[in-house]
């Protein structure tokens, strides 16, 4: 019993260090690729917006799709505005994320760029009535922010784990949106530290074109 003991706390001990080291690393790209973004001049931003746009409308899940969660980038972010204006036109219903005091997210409808509000981080979020965290469980494809995508399409995200949450609720609810992640084509790397509960993503989106994943 002891030895079985022992050999239990070894490896707890050794998935303990290995989720630090997994953690650390994580922290050093991201601290890397938002280095990088945050040199992107602002007209370059601006062009690389609109042709994500372009590439993401031709995606045939979102030409199919009723209603997309999707997100207002900010800062260097790859753009999402052009699209999120592109997708209300075809008559798309447009889930954004409202944060919440505990990271989770809530959702509103995308009513144009005048009804949004100025929110927590630097956020913009829809000003209309809230939908509650489910609603992102009717979407048939989600937008995810992200810094990067490997090529088992494990996403690298900001590390609040909000989305996270997200992906979760999905999947307790039997939801099977297509994931889609705007990037810049840099951010395409061949490996992203990735933990087991981690879900991949299943469509990349870079302005040289699109990259699909197994699902």
């Amino acid at each position: 019993m002891h030895r079985e003991g022992g050999a239990r706390t070894v490896d707890t001990e050794a998935r303990d260090t290995e989720a630090r080291d997994t953690e650390a690393s994580k922290r050093a790209l991201r601290r890397d690729l938002l280095e990088l973004r945050s040199r992107l001049p602002e007209g370059d931003t601006r062009e690389t917006a609109a042709v994500l746009a372009q590439r993401a409308l031709e995606l045939p899940e979102l030409a199919e799709a009723g209603t997309v969660a999707a997100y207002v980038s900010i800062g260097s972010e790859p753009g999402t505005r052009v699209l999120l204006d592109a997708l209300r036109a075809r008559g798309v219903r447009v889930l954004l994320p409202v944060l919440l005091p505990d990271n989770d997210l809530d959702w509103g409808t995308y009513e144009g760029p005048e009804r949004l509000v100025a929110a927590r981080r630097g956020l913009l979020e829809p000003s209309g009535p809230r939908l509650g965290p489910d609603a992102v469980t009717s979407a048939d494809a989600v937008l995810l922010p992200g810094l990067a995508v490997d090529a088992r399409g494990v996403r690298l995200g900001r590390g609040g784990g909000s989305y996270d949450r997200v992906l979760a609720r999905l999947e307790a609810a039997g939801a099977a949106p297509v994931r889609v992640v705007l990037l810049y084509e840099n951010e395409l790397l061949a490996e992203v530290p990735g933990e087991a509960h981690d879900q991949p993503v299943h469509v990349a989106v870079t302005p040289a074109g699109v990259t699909r994943f197994p699902r």
